[in-house]
Formats: C-alpha cells, structure tokens, sequence
C-alpha cells in the first residue's frame, strides 16, 4: 500500500493531477501510522534498506512541492519559492536536532550505571522527551504541520496554507532544539567521565564493599543471578552487585543491595584498590576473564543450579580460587569429569535459596487435585535430544496427565524454551493448547469476586515496593536519578508483599484448573509448595526440588536404557523414569496418592542428602562460613602481597659503577692497575 501510494503520489505530481496527488499522500500518511502501530518488523525492514521513515518522509513532501510547481503558469517558481526555503529549513533543523541529541546523549552516557546508590552528587536530570531522541518519529510529527499545509496549497493553489504549516513545524522543531541545547549548557549536564569515576571512587572508600556478585549476560539470562539476590542479602557485610551490560541493571530484581554496572575494563579495576575481597559468579561469561584479572580478588563459582548436564562442571571452572557446590554428588561430578578442578577447591555449601520450599506433608487428602508440576527444561546448545522432554515426550506427558480428572496440572517451561531449536518452542505452544482445550472441558466452583479483588490489591501492593514505575521516556541516567538509596525496611517490606501476595494468587484460582504458568510470579519455588509431583528432565529443577522430600519424575528421552540412564545421571537415582510414550503416568500417579506404595522415599532422603548436603548446619550458615573463609584468604593474600612490596621497596639497589676517568690519568692508570 505504501509502495503504491508513492507511485501514485508521482503520477499525480508529474501529470499534474491534483486529487490523486491528495488522495495518494493522504493514503501514504495513513500507511505509515499503520505500519508503526502493527507492522514494527517492516519499519525495521525499511530501515535496513536505507529507505527509513527520513527518506520516507523527504519524498513525500518533494512529490508535493513538485506537484505544485507544475499546477498553473511558468510564473509559479517565484511564488512557491518562499515555501521551498522553508521546508529546506524546517528540514535543516531536523539535522541539527540530531545532531545535538547525540551530543546530550553522550553526556548523559556515564561510565557508571548504579541502582539503589544516592546519585545526587552527579546532577542528574530527567531525560529529554523521547520524541527529540527518535529522529523517524520526531520528523513525522514535527513535519505534520508542514506537509498539511502542502496539501492544503496543493488543493486551494493558496501559499498561505502551505506558509503557516511550515511556520509551525519550525516553530515546533526551534523550541526542540532550544530545549535540547540548553542541556548542554555547563549547568545543566550531568557530571563528566572523569568526575564520575572520582564519585564512584569516593563511594566505593564510604561504602567499603566486602563481597559482591558478578554477572554478565544476555537478557533472559538474569534469573540465573537472582536466585542469590536473597542469600547475598541475608550475608553480614557490605554486599554489592557488579555487572557489565547497561540493560541488566533493570533486570535484577527487586534488592536493596547497592547494584553497579561497569561497561568498561578499564572502570572495571577500579575495583583492584577497593575493600571488596570476594566475589561470587553465578555463570560463565566472555566478560568473566576481565575481572579474573584483579589480583586483590578472590573468586568463587557458584552455579545457577546443581544438574548433571555437562555444564554443571564446565572446564571454565578451574579459573576461579573456588568452586562452590551443594553436596558431595557435584565434589564427585567434577572429579569424575577431570575438568581440572582439584578437590581442595571444591566447597559444599548446599543451596541457600532452598529455605524457600516446604517439606512433604503427606499425600493429597481424599477427595482433593494431586497437583502435579510439569517443569520442562530448554533444548540446551548443543543438540542432544535428552536435554528436554518438550519434543518427544512433552505432549505425551500432558495427554496423560490430563487424561486423569483427579489432576490439576500446573506448567511451567523453561523461559528459554524454544530459542534454539524451533521444533521446541511449536511443541510448547501445543501443549498450552493441550491445557486450555482440557480446562474448557472442565467445570466447577471459582473464587469469588473477593478473592480477584484482593490479588488485584496486592499485586498493586508489591508493584508499588518492587516495579521502578519509570516513564517510556528514561534513560539510564534517569534511572539512576530515581531508582536511589532505598528507604529503610524496604526489603522486608518486600518479603511480607510477596508472601501475601503467592497467598491471594493461589487463592483467586480454582481448585480444579489447570494453570500454564510462564510470568516471573509466581516464582519456581512456589509452584514446589503446592505440587505434590514433580516431573521433569535432567535439570537443576530436580536437585532442587528433592529439598521437598516429594515424589519426582524423570522423562527419558536420551535413548538410553533406563539402567543406563540412571547410571549415566545420579540425579535419577530416586525417580521414576519415564519413557517418551509416558506409559508409566498412571502407577506415579498411584503412588503418589498412597505413599504406602511408593518405594522411592528412602532413595530420595539419601538422594537428598547426597546431592544437597546436610540440613544442619542450614545451607545459609554454610554459605556465609564459606564467604568469611574466603575473603580472610584474600585478606591474607593482600597482606603477603604488600608486606613483599615494602621489603622490595626497603632493599638497596644496585650498586652503581663508577663512571670511566679519561685515558692516561692517574685514575685510570689506577683502574687499570
């Protein structure tokens, strides 16, 4: 339709021919909205063919003035003249605002990104409207004006339209410019690189950090950080968190722990000369290797999750002073895999986050759901079809499940699943359809309106505490500017909200519904607490869930033997193996309901304990144990380190050699003698 306007815009410009010229612009104009309110894939498809909406935008009001430069006698020229230098101005100006936008976004670039730090020392502001910082969008609704006007000559044949559309789209584009240079007065910018960087100094010496955790990563992958938010939290000290990329600042999760971002290496050792000792990596990352360069730092992996896939005893892992596992399984798994890792650095210090989930309390009572959690795991980069269920088995499983009116099935895929191989993502799609198609077929009681309206309350409640509420417009240094130093007692304002609020979620749904569960709320954990099973693959999300003590599953889609599989994966030691036809649900299911009947129990205390350590001490206490070690260790290297220095320093230097007398003197003669 675009495409058609243009042509349509030419003929009637160059014929002349004043209605289509009208209808085609109009047509045109109208095209354009659409595309930006449903068609966004082809604006970006445009502007990959250097035809973005400036050129767009420049053709249409050159198809215009040409249009009317043809109506009427030869004498039009000098009329329309004055029109022409108008719109050359209005769209020298647009180029002007581009170019001083970037020069403000430059300063408002900083080489530090923080959250939940008082930035007030920096003199930030808010950002400049988005509309000055987008040039497609600025030129459409700045240039509105002038091309109405154009339009409106082009139908009267009276410059007077055209004339006080292109007054006022340069009014328009002189007050944007105005407000975007007097952000670049000395003033009113923020402060500079190196001002910045002698802030962050100065707050690093105030805060004095001891331990921190590092993270980079792409944008689904910030969950694999958040899972020790809490632990960090509850660790006495002075924690931080360090990041690499400017977008994951927003994707940690709701912290009053101090979070920093450095883009930059050399911002990056500042940290050398800092009071942080420790700092603790929950994945492996290309930015990882920079900070494993400051000596003053002691580093710990510590793992998204404890599985028995490859990645859970990756080569990388010997970089780090210390690997911190959950139990003696993962000290026997880095053994077995001779990656490099040597014993004497591997620290059990079991899985702090699992303070979250619930012990078993018994099977489902008579009458009531057996709620089962189906929680796949993603297809993993490196192909093997035994990394998840959701190709082979996933439907299977679900068919099967559902297939039984004493279940309610809550489904929970991975948040990756899908991203490498399609096949996993369709397959996922068919199983929601699967649980909406079942879910129609059933009836029964709901909550009531009460019940909406009090998970509508706090779902308000723990927005207010935890979402940034920041206008469309922000930028980072907005941010910063509103995401400050945190009032006091937020965090435990935030655990009360969220508590209450997995409470009202639950209690707003039916009893006898099935649920697809794919949002951030209601957390993994959670689910744990109200499944009496568990089915999954060969994932963390099994390690973590035997702190349950509840029955598990396992789907085999390795094309291993079922011995084979559980000898190749411990974590399968005390599951039932499930085959891809999912021919075994209903006997799971049977002893589930009947623990009498479930011969597994034993295997998954022992299971437990293998795989998660012992429950006393608590895994916290194991995990800041672990932590003071550690930084007493890099308190003692920095002492070696410095007492060498000064010995080194104290040492005399090399004795200097005289310098050569003249030949013949009696020095010389003397030297020579």
């Amino acid at each position: 339709m675009l495409a058609a306007a243009f042509a349509a815009q030419a003929v009637g410009a160059l014929l002349p021919h004043v209605p289509l010229l009208l209808a085609a612009t109009a047509v045109s104009l109208a095209a354009e909205a659409v595309l930006y309110r449903w068609q966004r894939g082809m604006v970006s498809l445009f502007a990959k063919s250097h035809a973005d909406v400036t050129v767009r935008h420049v053709l249409r009001d050159l198809l215009l003035v040409v249009g009317l430069l043809r109506l009427g006698e030869q004498h039009r020229e000098t009329v329309y003249a004055p029109l022409v230098a108008g719109l050359l101005a209005f769209y020298g100006l647009h180029w002007a605002i581009q170019a001083v936008s970037v020069l403000v976004r430059r300063t408002r670039t900083l080489p530090v990104v923080t959250r939940n730090i008082d930035t007030s020392a920096l003199r930030l502001t808010p950002a400049p409207l988005l509309l000055l910082r987008r040039p497609g969008h600025r030129l459409a609704a700045f240039g509105l004006p002038a091309t109405a006007g154009l339009l409106a000559t082009a139908a009267t044949d009276a410059p007077v339209y055209g004339a006080a559309g292109l007054a006022l789209s340069l009014s328009v584009a002189l007050t944007g410019l105005g407000a975007l240079l007097l952000r670049l007065l000395p003033g009113r910018r923020p402060a500079g690189e190196q001002e910045v960087l002698d802030w962050f100094e100065a707050w690093l010496a105030e805060y004095r950090p001891t331990v921190g955790l590092y993270f980079s990563g792409g944008a689904s992958s910030a969950y694999q950080a958040n899972m020790w938010l809490e632990p960090l939290a509850r660790l006495e000290g002075r924690p931080v968190i360090v990041l690499r990329e400017r977008f994951m600042v927003q994707r940690i999760a709701a912290t009053d722990i101090p979070v920093v971002c450095l883009p930059k290496v050399s911002t990056l050792m500042r940290l050398e000369h800092s009071t942080l000792r420790v700092l603790l990596h929950p994945s492996n990352s290309g930015k990882t290797s920079q900070v494993l360069r400051i000596p003053t730092i002691k580093h710990a992996f510590v793992n998204h999750g404890e599985s028995d896939k490859l990645s859970s005893c990756n080569p990388y892992a010997k970089a780090y002073d210390e690997v911190w596992v959950a139990g003696p399984a993962a000290r026997e798994r880095y053994a077995l895999a001779e990656v490099g890792v040597e014993d004497k650095d591997v620290v059990e210090i079991g899985r702090p986050q699992l303070d979250a989930v619930r012990p078993y309390a018994g099977p489902p009572a008579p009458g009531a759901f057996t709620t089962v959690l189906y929680a796949p795991t993603w297809e993993g980069w490196d192909g093997n079809p035994g990394n998840t269920s959701v190709v082979e088995a996933g439907e299977n499983l679900v068919r099967a499940l559902l297939a039984d009116p004493g279940v309610r099935l809550l489904y929970k895929p991975h948040p990756l699943t899908g991203s490498v191989d399609p096949r996993a993502g369709t397959a996922d799609l068919r199983i929601r359809e699967l649980v909406r198609a079942a879910n129609r077929e059933r009836s029964g009681s709901r909550p009531g309106a009460s019940a909406a309206a009090e998970l509508a309350r706090r779902t308000v409640e723990l927005d207010r505490l935890t979402a940034a509420g920041f206008r469309s417009a922000a930028d980072h240094a907005e941010r910063m500017l509103r995401r400050s130093a945190p009032e006091p007692g937020r965090a435990g304002a935030v655990a009360r909200a969220t508590a209450a609020w997995e409470e009202a979620y639950w209690a707003s749904l039916p009893e006898w519904e099935h649920q697809v569960v794919t949002d951030a709320r209601p957390p993994l954990y959670a689910c744990f607490n109200r499944a009496d099973l568990l089915i999954s693959d060969v994932s963390s999300v099994i390690s973590d869930f035997l702190a349950s003590g509840k029955p598990y599953a396992v789907a085999n889609t390795s094309g291993l033997a079922e011995d084979g599989f559980r000898k190749s994966f411990p974590t399968v030691a005390a599951a039932t193996v499930l085959t891809p036809d999912a021919a075994g649900v209903p006997e799971l299911l049977d002893a589930v309901r009947h623990p009498e009947r479930d011969e597994l129990a034993e295997e998954r205390a022992a299971l437990a304990l293998r795989l998660l350590g012992p429950a006393e001490p608590p895994s916290q206490e194991r995990f800041a144990g672990a932590v003071g070690a550690l930084c007493a260790a890099a308190g003692e290297h920095r002492a070696r380190m410095a007492e060498r220095l000064t010995t080194e320093l104290a040492l005399p230097g090399p004795r200097q050699q005289p310098a050569p007398l003249p030949a013949g003197s009696h020095g010389g003669q003397r030297a020579g003698a």
